[in-house]
């Protein structure tokens, strides 16, 4: 790993820096041991057609294969703008084969060339939807990318389809900007394998509503049942997915503007090398904030 001038950096910048390249050291070492791994065990999957000529071999696509980027919109806080756009911005910036795919109560406005799948009537409303995606019944079989609509996606995706397959991968909770060893999750961008944890969806709808007022959000009830699992899931490196208005601006810079939280003034945001998307979690959201960077990247 290349050496860094800290002197481009604030203080609390360079602590942010600094634990991202030390876990990233952390996940090269176990990657290089998963590659060695796979190599050792690569079963590609080829059918052998038998002809009077020699054997030839085809290729064939199965479901795993298939690659599917997946949105939520409910009710009306966000509109089918963040929807167009999500998908404008994943058109861009990923180059592997996928399926765009908005689960949603009102296609109104909704770009015709995404597909869309109407959310069912099962009790539950906004952020308490995306058990939903764990469930072994869900319509579409393959790699399940999901994204919340509040994000930028500034780089190349491709690693996240292709970053330890068969596993649950989800973002470490951005409190990570105040303590390092802060690991809980955030499910702003997960990935998983359709119908393989059919258990976080089963045991949630057996009391929904009291698991709604038990815990404060999705991401704390996929917590609960996947946390202690520790060989069925992983978190995204850290600066593949970074929080803009705590890790990528200064949370200082954050004020009360007209009733709301948003930054004061117009600054260009910490960028590193390896960061592919920004998380607009709480306030303010992409379309409040007024910098440059943001208005080049939320298109």
């Amino acid at each position: 790993m290349a050496k860094v001038d800290k002197s481009q950096y604030t203080k609390s910048q360079w602590r942010i820096v600094r634990e991202q390249r030390r876990r990233q050291k952390e996940l090269d070492r176990a990657q290089k041991a998963q590659k060695k791994l796979e190599k050792q065990n690569d079963t590609e999957r080829t059918v052998k057609v038998a002809v009077n000529e020699p054997t030839i071999v085809h290729s064939v696509e199965t479901p795993d294969q298939l690659n599917y980027i997946v949105c939520l919109k409910h009710g009306a806080k966000y509109s089918a703008d963040y929807v167009n756009r999500l998908y404008n911005m994943t058109k861009r910036h990923c180059t592997v084969p996928f399926t765009f795919v908005c689960f949603t109560d009102d296609i109104r406005d909704i770009n015709p060339e995404i597909k869309t799948i109407s959310l069912q009537p099962i009790g539950v409303s906004g952020w308490w939807y995306k058990p939903m995606f764990f469930d072994k019944n869900f319509p579409l079989e393959g790699n399940i990318l999901y994204f919340d609509l509040d994000v930028i996606i500034c780089g190349n995706i491709n690693a996240l389809f292709d970053y330890m397959p068969g596993k649950f991968l989800i973002c470490r909770d951005f409190n990570r900007s105040l303590r390092s060893d802060w690991n809980r999750m955030n499910s702003s961008v997960f990935r998983l394998k359709s119908r393989s944890l059919g258990f976080v969806y089963d045991v949630f709808m057996e009391n929904a509503p009291m698991n709604m007022r038990r815990f404060h959000g999705d991401q704390d009830w996929i917590w609960d049942q996947l946390g202690r699992h520790n060989d069925l899931w992983q978190f995204w490196p850290d600066d593949w997915i970074m929080s803009y208005k705590w890790e990528m601006r200064d949370r200082a810079d954050l004020h009360v503007v007209q009733g709301k939280r948003n930054f004061k003034d117009k600054k260009q945001p910490l960028v590193l090398d390896n960061t592919s998307v920004a998380v607009f979690h709480g306030e303010p959201h992409p379309h409040e904030v007024q910098d440059e960077w943001v208005k080049e990247n939320w298109r």
